[in-house]
């Protein structure tokens, strides 16, 4: 009777542990997270690289003070170049291959959009794609969060700074002629509309673009006396140096994706001071004790030597903090249902960037998905500090 009931109970068991392994999340084991990441480590984006090494960085500060929940954070990173045929492939290597939980950052707006269906249509929760687009909120998509403010929004930032502080009237663009461009492009022409005035030139990069002198001739034949930059680090810094030597000397102002200022100065040769740019973290010598709790256990314990500190490094943590605070309030029993329900929740979050704030899924606001909507304004020194020019700033 005995033997009849252990085998009894050693079959139930065995149904249960089944059952159990029939609906663990993907990507998730008792001990482990597994989480996805892309970023340029090498091609013209590669500036933009240090973002991923920075959420690395992060993640092993994590689970050095014991993970989350009795999980380690597993990090899964690849250089894409920033090609969005890499990317596609990365992903789904690494998706199909072993699994990925969530998906966290990722540079660059073409390549984000080569995978934005795939993840959605598989409900796999991104969060924190390290561009500005607008894509990721229109329409909202239920398991994407979107923590960079819109470029959108810095364009009209700046546009109303260069207006209203600097009496500007004459503003030109030189814009990535993709969707990362034609995004500043839209909130320039739109709050210059609204200002009553009009880009006096909007001249297109290509990415493949080498010689910019006939960018620059174009610019400075229209008499601007502001030019926004809404490139590459690399045809930025080639557009300011290129004026520099045609005599044509205007304000410069930029995307947050080049407001990395000591780093500007450094590639741009001291040609990058001066410039105003718009940004989303505090800056790097901030005395803010989260950015300094950073600085001490993730980047001095496990930087590679000949890494720097500085925005693109830590933008890497900013944007995976809304993740680990998710995977935090969740518990011990994680699916991605559950961290979906959670991230709606966050309010007013705030880390080492603006605060940040969900709302329930709502396909028809496109605001229930983008966590930060706050920029300010800082302009370049010479020795590559920023002097900041403005507080926070919702720009509405």
């Amino acid at each position: 009777m005995k033997k009849k009931l252990w085998v009894i109970l050693l079959v139930v068991a065995m149904i249960a542990g089944l059952g159990v392994a029939a609906v663990a999340e993907e990507g998730v084991t008792d001990t482990e997270i597994h989480i996805g990441q892309w970023g340029p480590q090498t091609g013209p984006a590669a500036a933009w690289g240090s973002v991923a090494r920075g959420t690395d960085a992060y993640f092993k500060m994590i689970n050095d003070q014991g993970g989350i929940h009795g999980r380690k954070l597993i990090h899964h990173m690849f250089d894409d170049a920033y090609n969005p045929a890499k990317t596609m492939a990365g992903v789904k290597e690494l998706q199909e291959g072993t699994g990925m939980f969530a998906w966290v950052s990722g540079v660059g707006t073409a390549p984000g959009l080569a995978v934005k269906d795939y993840l959605m249509e598989r409900k796999i929760p991104w969060v924190g794609p390290s561009a500005g687009s607008q894509h990721w909120i229109t329409p909202p998509q239920k398991n994407l969060f979107a923590v960079y403010p819109l470029y959108y929004i810095e364009a009209q930032a700046l546009c109303r700074y260069a207006v209203n502080n600097l009496g500007k009237k004459r503003i030109a663009m030189a814009y990535q002629n993709d969707d990362y461009g034609k995004n500043g492009l839209q909130g320039a022409t739109e709050e210059l509309a609204r200002l009553g005035l009009k880009l006096v030139a909007s001249v297109p990069v290509e990415i493949t673009d080498t010689d910019v002198k006939p960018h620059v001739m174009e610019l400075k034949n229209s008499d601007a006396d502001v030019v926004l930059l809404w490139t590459s680090v690399s045809h930025a810094v080639r557009l300011v140096g290129t004026s520099a030597a045609m005599q044509f000397k205007p304000q410069f102002m930029s995307t947050s994706t080049c407001s990395d200022f000591p780093l500007m100065i450094h590639i741009s040769k001291g040609l990058w001071a001066g410039v105003i740019a718009a940004t989303f973290g505090e800056l790097p010598d901030s005395t803010d004790p989260l950015l300094q709790k950073y600085k001490k256990e993730a980047f001095d314990k496990f930087a590679a030597k000949d890494e720097r500190w500085g925005l693109f490094y830590y933008a890497g943590i900013l944007f995976a903090e809304p993740l680990v605070e998710g995977l935090k309030r969740v518990g011990r029993d994680l699916t991605r249902e559950k961290l979906v329900q959670t991230m709606e929740g966050l309010s007013n979050f705030k880390g080492i960037g603006g605060s940040i704030s969900y709302k329930p899924f709502d396909p028809k606001d496109p605001m229930s998905r983008q966590g930060m909507k706050e920029v300010f304004l800082v302009q370049c020194e010479a020795d590559g500090k920023g002097k900041k020019l403005t507080d926070w700033m919702e720009i509405k």
